[in-house]
């Protein structure tokens, strides 16, 4: 079989070069007949791919939230390749034997693993019988879980005779291979092959373990019925906004029924064309928070019962009961239906003793550089403007950060800890999601996080200081901005949404609570609860002239959008920032997320 396939040298090269630049990087130009013949390769590969030794069931991996995953090449020539894909799941750590030269040495990378619990270790058959490496995996299974990843002759798995850790084997030693055996180890793809043939006294024919497609697969768009061809409308669209200015750059991800089929950066971090945009870039959410941190937080509270929609914010937070907004449900706040004002003041109230350019006990909450706010500052003075602000027709629909905000406090209330924790430790760690957060800077450097604004006002670029000024005043961690993330982390969050609540073997949220939120709430507006939804008036044409009438997501004000269409089973992302270096809104009115989105539901629409 592998002879057949290297007979292919120049359809795997330009396999190599798609597959490389599309799982790391930007995704190279589509070509539908290409496409076709390496997915019928991939297939192949995945089809014959057997899982060894998986008593415990422990492939699929679970709890990403308890692992440090290393990544071990034992002279494997395609780990670029293999270690790309793995960290679309989680974060891997990547080592290389080559780097280990003598017996001695590798006991040396043994050490260099001691701070590791899950290895994963990739092994060529050609020096799969080598007694150092054979003595290497032997000794890593002693106190870590081990993941063998066999690639090659079928003879060479006698080596592991000895071995109970989980053995994954392909007679392939090709980069598609290479994407394929990642994947199920995550359960972006199921496997169901038995051993055709007896190898060794333990590897006997018809040995081999089945298991299910858990998480997102990241394949070709005609493994999910769509031509690539008709997806390429989505390059001028990006290339149409980049030259009007309406964004430097911007990353566009598709996931089409659990398989991410399009994932492109264009562009660049600034006009400036310094750095480009790359898959991996961070990028400021604005309201998008509202969504999935708030709303996220609120589903999971009601869940558990802990949160009754339909309580009273004086019920949950004890400075609202002497306030006319005691009275205020949850359930209003999330629709937007509260009476309250859209926004209060911010900068433009505060005082010149309220800052200082150098942080202390008194001056502890950092803004953004060479700006720090006093001691006290959200609870003496923005916590009681949002509570008196001024309360007008309550029933209507007015978008409102306020009510988000306050919703912020209610679920910190119940749940007494930070929203920015709370939601990293629910959701966002065990879902593996590696860049989505509160306060970047804390965790990455700010050339991979995506600038906004030139703010006047506050003096600096913002890069990984958060653009919207009232989150900026609460320190970065509010319930209606400040989330930053990557188009690869929102696309598992609402995978996760749209299977109902599971992703990656693990109930996240009820189905009915899905249900609930994501559906049409109010009797005044499109809304559902804390979620934006398809508007059912046509000349609004709203996300998008083709979205389905179940079609929820939220956009941010920095030029991004998630949108979910159930019908489709369709996940869109389009993440920019529209807001560098000063606000415009070209983004908007050449309606280029809605756009894009249309070439997306055309293309599902017409299929291959």
């Amino acid at each position: 079989m592998e002879k057949k396939y290297m007979k292919k040298n120049n359809l795997l090269g330009l396999a190599t070069i798609s597959l490389f630049t599309l799982f790391t990087f930007t995704a190279c130009a589509q070509e539908h007949r290409q496409n076709e013949q390496i997915l019928a390769i991939l297939n192949t590969i995945s089809s014959n791919t057997v899982l060894l030794n998986n008593h415990d069931n422990s492939i699929p991996l679970l709890d990403l939230d308890k692992r440090n995953i290393a990544s071990v090449s034992l002279s494997f020539s395609n780990q670029q390749v293999f270690d790309s894909l793995l960290n679309k799941y989680t974060k891997i750590t990547s080592f290389s034997a080559a780097d280990y030269q003598s017996a001695a040495t590798l006991n040396s990378l043994e050490d260099d693993l001691k701070y590791f619990n899950t290895v994963v270790v990739t092994v060529p058959s050609g020096v799969a019988s080598d007694p150092r490496n054979v003595s290497f995996i032997k000794s890593l299974t002693k106190s870590k879980q081990v993941i063998v990843c066999l690639f090659g002759e079928g003879r060479s798995l006698a080596a592991f005779d000895d071995l109970k850790a989980p053995l994954i084997w392909t007679d392939q030693n090709t980069p598609l291979a290479a994407t394929v055996l990642p994947q199920v180890i995550f359960g972006g793809i199921g496997v169901s092959k038995k051993l055709g043939a007896t190898y060794s006294p333990k590897y006997t024919g018809g040995s081999g373990f089945s298991t299910f497609a858990t998480r997102l697969k990241y394949t070709l768009p005609e493994d999910a019925g769509v031509n690539a061809d008709n997806l390429r409308e989505i390059d001028n669209i990006a290339a149409e906004a980049i030259k009007a200015q309406a964004t430097p750059g911007m990353v566009v991800l598709v996931a089409k029924d659990g398989k991410v089929i399009f994932n492109k950066a264009y562009g660049h971090h600034t006009y400036e064309k310094i750095q480009p945009d790359r898959l991996t870039d961070i990028f400021d959410l604005a309201s998008m928070t509202k969504i999935t941190a708030t709303t996220m937080e609120a589903m999971k509270l009601t869940d558990e019962g802990k949160l009754n929609i339909d309580s009273t914010l004086g019920s949950y937070v004890a400075l609202a009961r002497p306030t006319d907004k005691n009275s205020l449900t949850v359930r209003e706040l999330l629709l937007h239906q509260a009476g309250l004002i859209p926004d209060i003041q911010t900068f433009s109230k505060v005082n010149p003793s309220d800052y200082s350019m150098d942080s202390s006990a008194l001056f502890p909450t950092k803004v953004n550089e060479n700006y720090y706010l006093r001691k006290n500052y959200f609870k003496e003075v923005m916590q009681p403007d949002m509570l008196n602000s001024p309360l007008r027709t309550r029933g209507k629909y007015v978008y409102s950060d306020v009510g988000m905000c306050l919703i912020q406090q209610v679920i910190e209330t119940i749940t007494a800890i930070p929203e920015n924790l709370y939601v990293e430790e629910h959701f966002y760690k065990p879902l593996g999601m590696q860049t989505t957060g509160f306060l970047p800077l804390h965790r990455f450097k700010p050339e991979q996080i995506v600038p906004t604004e030139n703010d006047k006002i506050r003096r600096a670029l913002l890069d990984g200081y958060v653009h919207d000024p009232t989150a900026a005043l609460m320190g970065g961690v509010a319930g209606h901005a400040g989330l930053f993330g990557s188009a690869n982390d929102i696309a598992i969050i609402y995978q996760m949404m749209l299977n109902k609540g599971s992703y990656g073997g693990k109930e996240y949220l009820k189905r009915s609570t899905v249900d609930l939120f994501t559906s049409k709430q109010s009797t005044i507006s499109r809304r559902g609860l804390g979620f934006d939804r398809w508007d059912p008036d046509l000349t609004k044409k709203y996300p998008s002239e083709l979205a389905s009438p179940q079609t929820y997501g939220h956009t941010g004000y920095t030029g991004t959008c998630v949108w979910v269409d159930p019908v489709r089973g369709l996940v869109y992302i389009l993440l920019s920032n529209r807001v560098n270096p000063v606000v415009s809104d070209k983004l908007i009115n050449m309606r280029i997320r809605g756009r894009v989105q249309d070439v997306i539901n055309k293309a599902i629409d017409k299929g291959l």
